[in-house]
């Protein structure tokens, strides 16, 4: 083999003798060092095996690396790198024998330095292997690769600092520099080294992400990303995790004593934020930390005493007595006793002094005989007033019970005929004789032919107190009917405002009651009122800074304060309370509850929106901008909702008003921010109107997001030539939370701005308005002050003067009874009902109705009713009692293929 045996030419022949064996040449050679050995005869056909294989090696800086190679039985070794042998020269030979099986070893050693390696670089990886030799045969290694090792200095990815709550889960990212070998990743907080095996809420990803599971307190600081191999160490740079804490609220402490001794005074309670304390940043606590009660102290009374009883007989040991008692007044609340004797002894003289034994023994029996006699006495007078005092509360109590049982009696009526009559199939009740009603139901100044109800009670106060039925005589006083519905128990809370309380009488046959201009009317369908009874019902509108409701957290008052009433009547199936809302109508982003004032006074949800059971006795509706509540309890109620995230969103109407007449340079422009209910922009408009303002724009909608930022207001664009604005601050603001929460009906901001001339009339600007880090509005104002009248601003273009145009004038009844209530007739009614009520193999029922008419989601609802039909047609009147079409309705029903349909394009004295 002339390749292997060419580096060896300088050996000296010393015989010509060559020996073959299995095509090799064996030489004995002389010299220092030989590289080719002769086995023993006993181990001539073993195959060498390796005993020690080269490895992969990384060259560090310029040290180079060695490979060793060991193998039994061997004649010779040599190292082969990257397809070429390695001179012999550079392999370090070494022979052994192992003293267990006399084999002999060879080891062969070579040096690979970073040279070498880098004159492939970047061609192929540099790799070696050893090859052995023995008399049978040849064995290779296996391949060792030799790379040279490095770290980058600049991290692919560093950890950014966080600021985060506690609790919350905290990711950390960390790619570390390119090296070789790749480079092994810790992590440090505070250069102390984060072990996940001993902090099981520290968690190293495969991707070498620190991953903190629940934030704590303890987990603030700088945190390190540190990357190293058998080259470098490389630290990238700290991130800061800031855990912070929100504030909370304690619980209150207990109610101060009163502040006055006697009389009316003030007591407080408080409350810290420390539970938990903000720390690190976190927001404080919102809210007032100190509440303030009035009361009254009731004063002390000092004891006084009353007249010297007279003296006594004289005694057996000559003294005679006289007491007194400190009775007038007894002490009370904290007050002095008397000061004093209350018994008095004397010496009674010789003569009346008694002079046997007998004589005191007599005595002694007469007074004792009269003492038992005054017990008795006074004890049986106690029992007599105790007796009068309960029976009085129980007759008290049956008075003021009686608005709700007695008022409330069937009674026989016996209706005049109108002129559809023959409508009403069903004959009352005339079986009753506790009174009689006389009379239609018809109101007195109904002039459109509608069987309108006027507004008067049936119930008058009998001189004992108790209540009864008048035979059919309205008292039409609407005050009168707030102030004598107050003065019950349970009605002391009502507002005594008549222009927000409607009120009528109604039997089976149902009907409406509306509070103008306020969105707000309650539908009592046929049915509603048992038969034979008659039902005196109001409904009003209560203001919210009279009636506070409790709130919590993130809630606010969505809707107005109603009550409707009397409670504790008795409903056959439920009537409809439609009211306005101010929500953005979008369930995910609230949780709404509907909540009712029991009758101890305190607030209790009897709804969740969203997760309405059929078997409760409230259901709701929610439109864009009404609530339908279907109800069989009359009482106080409220929606209120709690933001489920910083998305959801209450509407706010802006109204701007001005003075109708400005004689002076001074002019005032005042924003009326409040909720998007028509009860709140009534209230407003009634009240500019007394203070002779004017309207000098259309409304506007603003959408308030639940983002903790207050609401700024600013003007601008004015003609500098003319006008100037007199405000200090670029902008007013108004805190969030005296919008969210609600505590004010309507809020407002006056810009005082100033003309420089008397002449000036026209001013057009520009007011914008925008929460805080959130989108903003701008609306153009162009106006003439002297005429008062507003030019095409916005998407008005008539000119004329701007009063109570907005406001939606409601010319309709506020209490109906009967059929002019309702757009569809009574027995048309009874036969849809008939007609869809029962199940129809293809579809054409109740279901097919509630679908036309987009009420699929209440399916569940009217199936668990009596009559499905009822409960939709009651939310259609409720829906369209002012703009309904009842040809479009009648269209629906000729679609579902029911005859019954053409019945209503029957006019009234066809049927």
């Amino acid at each position: 083999m002339p390749s292997l045996l060419g580096p060896f030419v300088r050996c000296r022949f010393s015989a010509t003798l060559l020996v073959l064996w299995l095509g090799f040449a064996v030489f004995s050679c002389t010299g220092s060092e030989h590289a080719t050995a002769t086995l023993p005869a006993a181990f001539s056909d073993l195959l060498p095996h390796f005993l020690v294989e080269p490895e992969d090696e990384f060259i560090v800086k310029n040290k180079p690396v060695t490979l060793t190679c060991r193998s039994t039985p061997a004649t010779q070794i040599y190292f082969k790198c990257n397809g070429e042998w390695v001179h012999q020269d550079d392999h370090l030979i070494e022979r052994t024998v192992d003293p267990a099986t006399a084999l002999p070893i060879m080891q062969v050693k070579i040096d690979i330095t970073r040279q070498q390696v880098e004159k492939i670089f970047g061609l192929d990886e540099y790799w070696c292997q050893c090859v052995a030799w023995s008399t049978t045969g040849t064995q290779k290694s296996q391949k060792a690769y030799i790379r040279i090792a490095y770290l980058r200095k600049n991290f692919e990815e560093e950890p950014q600092g966080k600021e985060v709550a506690l609790d919350q889960e905290v990711l950390l990212r960390c790619h570390p520099p390119e090296g070789v070998p790749q480079a092994e990743v810790e992590w440090q907080r505070n250069e102390d080294v984060i072990n996940p095996a001993s902090d099981p809420n520290f968690f190293i990803t495969t991707e070498h992400n620190l991953v903190i599971k629940k934030a704590r307190l303890a987990d603030t600081g700088n945190y390190t990303c540190v990357a190293k191999n058998i080259v470098a160490r490389r630290k990238s740079t700290s991130a800061t995790v800031l855990v912070y804490v929100n504030g909370g609220w304690s619980t209150w402490t207990t109610w101060s004593s009163c502040s006055a001794v006697c009389g009316r005074g003030w007591q407080k309670r408080s409350r810290s934020c420390t539970n938990p304390t903000p720390l690190n940043g976190g927001t404080s606590c919102e809210g007032q930390n100190v509440q303030k009660s009035a009361c009254v102290a009731t004063c002390p009374v000092d004891g006084g005493w009353s007249e010297w009883s007279k003296w006594s007989a004289c005694g057996a040991d000559c003294s005679m007595w006289r007491s007194r008692e400190c009775t007038q007044p007894s002490p009370g609340t904290g007050g002095k006793d008397c000061q004093g004797l209350d018994l008095q002894s004397l010496n009674c003289t010789s003569e009346q002094c008694p002079q046997t034994v007998s004589g005191a023994e007599d005595v002694a029996l007469y007074v004792g005989i009269v003492a038992v006699a005054l017990c008795l006495t006074l004890l049986l007078i106690v029992v007599v007033l105790v007796y009068r005092r309960k029976k009085e509360d129980l007759d008290a109590d049956v008075a003021d019970s009686s608005i709700l049982t007695t008022g409330f009696q069937p009674m026989g009526i016996k209706p005049s005929k109108p002129e559809n009559s023959h409508l009403l199939t069903i004959q009352p009740d005339l079986t009753t004789t506790t009174t009689s009603y006389q009379g239609t139901l018809r109101s007195r100044h109904d002039a459109t032919g509608k069987f309108s109800m006027s507004n008067g009670p049936l119930l008058d106060p009998l001189p004992n107190g108790s209540h009864t039925l008048h035979n059919g005589k309205l008292n039409s006083d609407p005050a009168e009917f707030v102030s004598r519905l107050s003065t019950q128990s349970y009605f002391k809370t009502l507002p005594r405002d008549v222009a927000n309380t409607s009120y009528g009488t109604f039997n089976f046959l149902g009907g409406r009651l509306t509070i103008p201009n306020t969105g707000i009317s309650l539908l009592i369908p046929p049915e509603a009122i048992p038969r034979g009874k008659i039902y005196e019902i109001y409904l009003t509108v209560q203001r919210k800074e009279d009636l506070r409701l409790p709130l919590a957290g993130c809630q606010t008052v969505l809707s107005p304060v109603v009550s409707c009433g009397p409670p504790g009547v008795v409903l056959s199936r439920p009537v409809i309370l439609s009211m306005d809302h101010c929500s953005d109508a979008c369930l995910d982003n609230w949780a709404v509850r509907l909540k009712k004032q029991n009758y101890e006074g305190t607030w209790e949800d009897v709804l969740l929106m969203g997760e309405e059971l059929v078997s409760e006795p409230y259901y709701c509706q929610l439109e864009a901008e009404t609530c339908r509540l279907f109800s069989e309890q009359l009482g106080t109620l409220a929606l209120v909702g709690e933001s489920l995230h910083m998305g959801a969103a209450k509407r706010l109407r802006l109204v701007l008003f001005s003075d109708a007449y400005c004689s002076t340079l001074e002019y005032n422009i005042r924003v009326y921010c409040m909720d998007d209910t028509q009860d709140v922009f009534k209230e407003v408009m009634q009240m500019e109107r007394q203070l002779g303002g004017r309207l000098i724009d259309e409304p506007h909608v603003l959408l308030f997001k639940d983002s903790y930022h207050n609401l700024r207001l600013s003007i601008h664009d004015m003609p500098q030539a003319h006008w100037r604005s007199k405000l200090l601050a670029g902008y007013q603001e108004i805190p969030f939370y005296h919008i969210w929460n609600g505590s004010q009906r309507y809020l407002h901001c006056t810009f005082t701005l100033e003309r420089l001339s008397l002449s000036t009339c026209e001013l057009t600007c520009q007011l914008c308005v925008w929460q805080v880090e959130g989108e903003g509005q701008s609306f153009s104002l162009d106006f003439n002050i002297a005429k008062a009248v507003l030019h095409g601003c916005l998407s008005y273009q008539d000119t004329r003067a701007v009063d109570s145009e907005f406001l939606l004038m409601d010319s309709n009844a506020t209490a109906l009874a009967g059929p002019s209530a309702f757009q569809i007739p009574y027995l048309i009614r009874q036969k849809i009902c008939s007609s869809l009520d029962a199940p129809c193999p293809n579809g054409a029922d109740w279901r097919m109705l509630a679908q036309r008419l987009k009420l699929e989601r209440h399916m569940s609802f009217f199936a668990s009713k009596a009559s499905p039909t009822s409960m939709i047609l009651d939310l259609w009147e409720a829906q369209h009692f002012h703009s309904g079409n009842i040809n479009q309705l009648a269209t629906v029903m000729a679609d579902i293929g029911k005859q019954e349909a053409m019945i209503f394009l029957v006019s009234d004295g066809e049927c």
